[in-house]
């Protein structure tokens, strides 16, 4: 994995924001990390498709309760 496309992503985020009709970005692809969640929250993803790092022990169960649990 080569880690989520964080600029095309804010990039998409930014200009839908002027638009009357609410975007709701999924970040998916390359995120294989728990620290890249927030960054991803924090440029406006509204969230994230992780099965694959789920899966392979990237992410843990306990990260994600404790991260959501904190939003």
């Amino acid at each position: 994995l080569e880690g989520p496309a964080f600029d095309l992503y804010k990039k998409i985020l930014e200009e839908a924001e002027n638009d009357q009709n609410a975007l709701k970005l999924i970040a998916s692809g390359g995120i294989s990390t728990f620290s890249e969640l927030p960054k991803l929250a924090e440029i406006g993803c509204a969230g994230t498709i992780i099965g694959k790092a789920i899966y392979e022990n990237r992410i843990s169960l306990e990260q994600l309760e404790q991260f959501i649990l904190n939003l």
